[in-house]
């Protein structure tokens, strides 16, 4: 095995790059020299008012109804160890190795800020674990979205010996993945129990996969809607046009989609103008480019950027309502609405593809002299992907949720919103092998002999399904395109041959060496 690079962290907001390198196990941090003074100073503040008598909410106090009451010094022990198993209760399917990675190095970092009043000695016990890669075990149902409690708490425990941790591609109980590590479960110090559990940081780095993958699928349903544009002779006047009448992103994909189209002299089939689903694929897509690059933006400024309850401002220790994560979360639900627009962009382009008409394709695309139904009954599953699609693009941050004895009142629900993403890109994926069948299949019956990028995407679908003069059943062909266009060795070599560095840089989506 290569050596794991290093990552130097010093509470600065995270890139997308180190995000993806340590999540895959490919890096690991370091803590910055300058910034564990800072977590030292801060961890001095806390400790001086816990001397004086202050009340510290969550080392010497309970914590939500329980604020109230006073733990002696006897009793703290007692207290951080349960505190962190207390908020062990999320449920589920586990979160992939990289979220749990990335969830871990965003507790480091936003530790790094010095506002924390966490000892170092909890921010060496996260390092080692990414050292030894021992990846506790995070069950993903458990958490309102006002500081992950009950998914941060797996994490917390499993530093204790509780708990279940992945080592060495098995899953283990905490206390022998410790131990076959070569580590030691630790004792929680007064305020670590609390700063190792009340963190946004499973949300955070959940988020930021979501935006990644969504920015992924964008690269590939461009590629598919050129493609279909292509094989319905759509004009590329629109595309010439946005340059200088549409936003910045619109004008960016306008931009893309005219140049990618070169090399392929297609039939132009407009009458005056084309349908919408084809005119308007650039202000589709631009929308989208625009929502990713904010949500992108939000989520990592939040990589560096403490959301703690308290946090230490100059020495002083103060109450804090940043464990609300409300902006990363409304622009995640933004970028739902987004999501879906591009599903009903994509949908429709699938219907006039079935409809024929258009440079005189047949209905279903079925060809001339066959017998068969052809492509008609599976654009319904393209309708109810885009029908799954816009079920998930309600908003559910606004629910009202009361609890800790009426304490506690708001919540944003990140990681469900989070999970709803990552479902629409699912579907959404679907579509683009959905559409990218129907659009070789006209282009076989026009005879068509694509170039460039709808070239790429008609020899990869015919590397999985043939020429379609025969009724036959279809549900593995979608899967395999599907599964392919997923793939991050097809996204390199789209990105090779169709570089699109506003996304591909960002979101780094390029391969990694």
């Amino acid at each position: 095995m290569s050596p794991r690079q290093i990552v130097t962290l010093s509470g600065s907001p995270l890139s997308f790059d180190t995000l993806v390198r340590v999540g895959a196990g490919l890096a690991v941090p370091r803590a910055d020299e300058d910034a564990l003074a800072r977590v030292r100073r801060a961890r001095a503040a806390v400790d001086d008012a816990m001397a004086a008598g202050v009340p510290v909410y969550g080392a010497t106090t309970g914590v939500g109804a329980m604020k109230d009451v006073s733990w002696s010094e006897d009793e703290l022990d007692a207290f951080n160890a349960g505190l962190v198993r207390a908020h062990h209760f999320g449920t589920g399917a586990p979160f992939p190795l990289s979220t749990v990675r990335n969830a871990i190095t965003i507790r480091i970092n936003t530790a790094l800020t010095g506002r924390v009043g966490c000892s170092t000695e909890l921010v060496a016990a996260y390092i080692a674990l990414l050292e030894r890669d021992v990846i506790p075990v995070v069950r993903r149902t458990g958490s309102i979205g006002c500081a992950d409690i009950g998914l941060m708490g797996q994490i917390g425990a499993m530093l204790t010996g509780v708990g279940e941790a992945i080592y060495k591609e098995r899953r283990l109980p905490a206390s022998i993945a410790l131990e076959e590590a070569g580590l030691a479960p630790i004792r929680l110090r007064p305020r670590d129990s609390l700063a190792s559990i009340s963190v946004n940081a499973i949300g955070h780095a959940a988020a930021a996969e979501a935006t990644r993958a969504a920015a992924h699928a964008l690269r590939v349903l461009l590629a598919t809607s050129l493609a279909t544009a292509g094989a319905l002779g759509a004009s590329r006047s629109p595309w010439k046009a946005v340059a200088h009448v549409g936003t910045e992103r619109e004008a960016t994909i306008g931009a893309w989609l005219y140049e990618n189209a070169r090399g392929w002299d297609w039939p132009n089939a407009t009458h005056v103008q084309d349908p919408l689903s084809l005119r308007m694929m650039a202000q589709v897509f631009g929308t989208l480019f625009q929502s990713l690059l904010v949500c992108a933006n939000t989520v990592l400024a939040a990589t560096g950027r403490t959301d703690d309850n308290p946090v230490v401002i100059d020495g002083e220790v103060l109450t804090s309502g940043g464990s609300l994560p409300l902006d990363v979360t409304v622009f995640m639900e933004t970028l739902q609405l987004a999501l879906t627009h591009l599903a009903r962009n994509s949908f429709n382009r699938c219907v006039l593809l079935g409809n024929g008409v258009r440079r005189e394709l047949p209905v279903n695309l079925v060809p001339h002299g066959a017998i068969a139904t052809g492509f008609g009954p599976v654009i319904k599953l393209a309708g109810e992907l885009f029908t799954r699609i816009l079920s998930m693009s309600n908003p559910v941050s606004p629910q009202p949720l009361v609890v800790a004895g009426g304490l506690e009142d708001e919540a944003a629900f990140l990681p469900l919103v989070n999970e709803r993403v990552d479902r629409q890109v699912r579907a959404l994926r679907r579509m683009a092998a959905l559409e990218g069948l129907l659009a070789a299949q006209a282009m076989d019956i026009l005879g068509d002999r694509p170039k460039g990028v709808a070239g790429f995407v008609y020899d990869l679908v015919r590397s999985h399904a043939a020429f379609y003069d025969v009724d036959r059943p279809l549900s593995a062909e979608v899967e395999a395109i599907e599964g392919e266009l997923a793939s991050e060795r097809v996204l390199g070599e789209l990105i090779a041959l169709a570089p699109l560095p506003e996304i591909d840089d960002v979101f780094a989506l390029r391969p990694i060496h």
